[in-house]
């Protein structure tokens, strides 16, 4: 029993000494205090740390950066940093679903990506301090968190930026990792924007489409419908481009798929940086049955 109590204080303190978490604050002024949690390996003379940063999902009306503390750790302790950070939910309060209102619901995303762009420009800022790789800058998110990530990875900074512009000329995040996350405008997604992506969503979602479709399943009379590209549309266009990208599809499943790649699949999510940084090409699309069955048939692989 000593023995194994020994043990037990040895991989505890290992893994402690492997990761260490820093909050720090990215954004303030005199209304609004944004923070964002470092989780950041065992330093490595000389070496220079990939970033991923990560955003949480709630409607943006919900929602916390703590929420995720497991994905953190786990890829801090398997030689990463991960920023989680905190955005403005603007849509607290508010109807972020079909009686709600068009601009605000855009609104609402453009000031989370404005949130993440300013993230991402003070941790650059700060990059020595913390030993980051500017160069290998990942980003992600979960629902919401993911919507915010195509967008700042595709949108026209220079344009939708709502902040003061200080992130580098040309600044390229390295990769996306998305679960069950859409854009407004698959067009966005060029030869030339293009990145590596990671993509997990189930086939049945009626919050965010898997494919072409309207956010929440609105109908075209509501006041908050809005048309939205998921998963499996972004897969088709990154496949046309002959550009890098993964999508794990939840046959029948609907949206509680949203978080499997930050829970469940997080060794999905180390493999795809490590290819990513090792230059590996790759396409791929990896089809899973669900709890509810294989679906209704709108799609053939999942009949």
């Amino acid at each position: 029993m000593k023995k194994l109590l020994l043990l037990f204080i040895v991989l505890t303190l290992n893994s402690i000494q492997a990761q260490e978490v820093k909050t720090l604050t990215y954004f303030q002024n005199d209304t609004l205090k944004l923070d964002l949690d470092l989780y950041l390996p065992k330093k490595k003379a000389n070496e220079k740390i990939p970033l991923i940063m990560f955003a949480f999902g709630g409607g943006f009306s919900g929602g916390e950066r703590t929420s995720e503390k497991d994905f953190g750790k786990f890829m801090s302790q398997n030689g990463y940093a991960v920023a989680s950070i905190s955005y403005s939910l603007y849509m607290k309060g508010k109807d972020f679903g079909c009686k709600g209102t068009l601009t605000e619901k855009i609104k609402a995303i453009r000031i989370g990506v404005s949130d993440m762009w300013q993230a991402t420009a003070f941790l650059i800022e700060n990059a020595d301090k913390y030993n980051l790789d500017t160069s290998k800058i990942f980003i992600s998110g979960i629902s919401a968190g993911a919507e915010i990530g195509f967008h700042a990875s595709f949108w026209d900074y220079k344009l939708m930026n709502l902040y003061k512009s200080n992130l580098p000329e040309n600044f390229k995040y390295k990769g996306f990792i998305g679960g069950s996350g859409a854009i407004q405008d698959i067009n966005l997604i060029t030869k030339e924007k293009a990145i590596p992506m990671l993509l997990a969503h189930g086939s049945n979602d009626d919050t965010v489409p898997y494919s072409a479709g309207s956010h929440r399943s609105c109908p075209t009379n509501a006041s908050g419908w809005l048309i939205l590209f998921g998963s499996y549309a972004v897969y088709n266009q990154m496949k046309d481009l002959n550009k890098d990208i993964e999508l794990i599809t939840f046959c029948g499943g609907g949206h509680e798929f949203s978080g499997y790649l930050f829970h469940e699949g997080q060794q999905y999510v180390l493999d795809f940086v490590n290819d990513v940084l090792n230059g590996k090409k790759f396409e791929s699309h990896l089809i899973q049955s669900s709890k509810k069955g294989k679906g209704s048939g709108k799609y053939s692989f999942c009949e």
